[in-house]
């Protein structure tokens, strides 16, 4: 991401509820939790993109308006 690897330095935690919806069980929220690992000095460059990525984003971009989704993530920086 943005001249980051993401290799051992992105992991995510997702969760998600299934509720009846009319008589179908659906997929109705889903939370993401980011945690990234990022070189020092590179923490504005990784705002912009986290602002701007779900724009970008095929999963996002294919259940956004059936799916409720919600995203943070917790950023540490190393040297």
């Amino acid at each position: 991401m943005r001249g980051v690897r993401s290799a051992g330095n992105l992991a995510a935690d997702v969760q998600g509820d299934i509720e009846d919806v009319g008589g179908v069980m659906k997929i109705t929220k889903i939370r993401l939790r980011y945690r990234f690992r990022i070189p020092a000095g590179t923490r504005e460059k990784i705002d912009r993109v986290l602002h701007s990525y779900a724009e970008q984003c095929p999963a996002y971009q294919s259940v956004k308006g059936c799916i409720e989704c919600t995203w943070g993530a917790a950023i540490e920086e190393i040297s």
